[in-house]
């Protein structure tokens, strides 16, 4: 890789990797499985980045399918040490729950591959096809994707309708999560 290249790489990465690592947290449900997915997707990205013509496009893709893979692992399917703490979000008596934790419970309970395109289609906000071409996927499996986990997350969320603010999901632009 001659110098040109790897400075374009190390800007890549300084503008790109909270949303990348944001993106693998919301597919995957753990900080540091999003982590881990986002570096090793970075480092085969750098060996292959004079030859990618949409280094955004292929990045996403990578990192949506490592963190999906790193759910995968064996040493992931143990369970955690942290019995204090509980498996499930506890509704406030007074009503002050966090909706970031009702979102991010609720995530978890949608399959993967739905959960997948939900990240892509709603947080980062790419079209139906452009995300088909992400995952690789037909357009019509996109669109029964995402109307399935939205319905998944409308059961796990109690809710008809689903619409979240930036901070819902520690963004800084704002979404919705609707059927388009």
């Amino acid at each position: 890789m001659n110098r040109d290249d790897e400075q374009e790489f190390r800007e890549f990465f300084r503008a790109r990797f909270d949303a990348l690592r944001a993106l693998a947290y919301l597919t995957c449900g753990d900080w540091q499985a999003a982590e881990d997915a986002v570096s090793r997707s970075l480092a085969k990205l750098y060996v292959r980045w004079h030859k990618i013509d949409s280094p955004l496009g292929y990045a996403q893709r990578m990192v949506v399918r490592a963190a999906i893979d790193e759910g995968r692992r064996p040493w992931r399917r143990e369970t955690s040490v942290g019995g204090n703490l509980p498996d499930q979000v506890v509704a406030d008596p007074a009503g002050n729950t966090d909706e970031r934790l009702r979102l991010r419970e609720a995530l978890l309970q949608v399959p993967p591959r739905q959960r997948a395109v939900l990240v892509l289609r709603y947080y980062e906000g790419l079209s139906v096809e452009e995300t088909a071409t992400a995952l690789r996927l037909a357009t019509g499996t996109v669109k029964s994707q995402s109307a399935r986990g939205l319905n998944t997350l409308r059961k796990a969320l109690g809710v008809a309708e689903i619409r979240i603010s930036a901070n819902t999901l520690s963004r800084e632009d704002s979404f919705e999560l609707r059927p388009a």
